[in-house]
């Protein structure tokens, strides 16, 4: 009974001791207890912004027509038109040969969410609008910019040669947008033109 009398002796004279003691302990243990959690905490703000980071260094495009494998592919930001032909196994034995020798670019860099149509022999374009013979753009009509001619180009309003040349030198386009985005066009010939022209 000895030993008990003295734990209470000590413990009745250093209360105070023993409860500042008690204090700093408790409080050791929460400020290591939340320092862990905050660390958590960034530890997943971390992965988020390296996942948006991640996605930020690929594109979606679609290509379609006349390829092996035709469906959107996901590749990295900058890949080219050659890129995602090979991921589509490449063009089929029907495909424009001599189309994508003149207008597909296939070292033109790719955008997001952009769109590449590959034409087959003969497919969408009529002796008419090869030889240009119409001055205008007849109702209804819609002017391919990956395809069609200097003459046929000429025939969209406010649209001369010179600038008609600059749009086949631009060529592909994957979106009638790109006209205006890297300057083939000003904004207020684009807004004359955008309900006529297509890009495919």
């Amino acid at each position: 009974m000895g030993i008990y009398k003295q734990i209470y002796s000590f413990t009745s004279d250093n209360r105070i001791a023993l409860f500042i003691c008690t204090a700093g302990l408790v409080f050791i243990i929460s400020s290591l207890f939340f320092l862990f959690k905050k660390e958590d905490a960034g530890e997943v703000v971390f992965s988020e912004n390296s996942a948006s980071a991640y996605s930020e260094m690929k594109i979606v495009v679609d290509i379609e027509g006349a390829v092996m494998s035709p469906g959107v592919y996901t590749l990295e930001n900058g890949a080219r038109v050659g890129d995602i032909l090979i991921l589509a196994g490449g063009f089929t034995g029907d495909a424009d040969r001599e189309w994508t020798a003149k207008y597909l670019n296939q070292a033109a860099r790719l955008n997001d969410g952009g769109k590449i149509y590959i034409p087959r022999v003969g497919e969408g374009i009529s002796t008419a609008s090869l030889l240009g013979t119409s001055d205008s753009v007849n109702a209804g009509e819609k002017i391919n910019i990956n395809s069609a001619t200097l003459g046929e180009l000429d025939k969209l309003p406010g649209v001369g040669e010179v600038t008609a040349q600059k749009i086949i030198l631009g060529r592909p386009y994957q979106t009638i947008e790109e006209l205006k985005e890297r300057k083939i066009v000003g904004k207020a010939l684009f807004e004359r033109i955008k309900e006529i022209v297509v890009a495919y």
